[in-house]
């Protein structure tokens, strides 16, 4: 499911070129795994983009996670989905997506703990860093993030304000992936995805 060790999440902050393209880029690059996040948008307007992303992804290969919504993921025939702590539950998710991935964020040890059980089958865990991308609480640091991996046995997926300069330190902390939003879309978004996989490809081969 984690191809290269990078999540592309989208987000239109940095960038003005249309989400397709973005996204295009991305994948054509090298990622393999995108996770499509819309907060100010419309429901019929995600359904609409999501399904556009799926057709895009699937000509790719690449793994197609629909942020917050389990009913649109499943509509555009998604590969699943990742929910926040204030979205559906997870019980009631599983339910709706059957075997289909479903991730969920955690801020703590507990919260990491409680989604293992539950039956997630990934968690995301962060603020890493302070990120400009969405307020998402107090940064974790990657002494936590070595914490949580230490007792969670499903795979781990570092987020928020994870740039070139940190990749080394999350990784080392133990993380099976790293989501990135703005260190992607900020500039060349091409090569930025590029300079990614090619730095965890180093990492990894170590």
């Amino acid at each position: 499911m984690y191809g290269n060790g990078i999540c592309f999440i989208t987000d239109r902050t940095y960038s003005t070129l249309p989400l397709s393209d973005m996204v295009k880029r991305v994948l054509e690059a090298g990622l393999t795994f995108v996770q499509y996040r819309a907060k100010e948008a419309t429901r019929r307007e995600i359904y609409a983009e999501a399904a556009s992303l799926r057709n895009l992804t699937r000509a790719f290969g690449a793994v197609f996670i629909v942020n917050d919504h389990a009913d649109i993921a499943l509509a555009v025939d998604a590969d699943g989905v990742h929910l926040g702590q204030d979205d559906l539950p997870l019980e009631e998710a599983r339910r709706i997506m059957g075997s289909r991935i479903i991730g969920i964020s955690t801020h703590s040890l507990e919260q990491a703990r409680e989604a293992e059980a539950g039956g997630a089958d990934y968690i995301g865990f962060g603020p890493i860093f302070h990120t400009a991308t969405k307020d998402a609480g107090i940064p974790q640091g990657v002494d936590i993030l070595k914490i949580i991996k230490q007792n969670v046995s499903i795979p781990v997926v570092a987020i928020g304000g994870i740039g070139f300069a940190s990749v080394v330190d999350v990784m080392n902390a133990g993380a099976d992936c790293i989501a990135v939003a703005t260190a992607i879309c900020k500039g060349d978004i091409t090569e930025n995805a590029r300079t990614f996989i090619r730095m965890l490809q180093t990492i990894k081969g170590r």
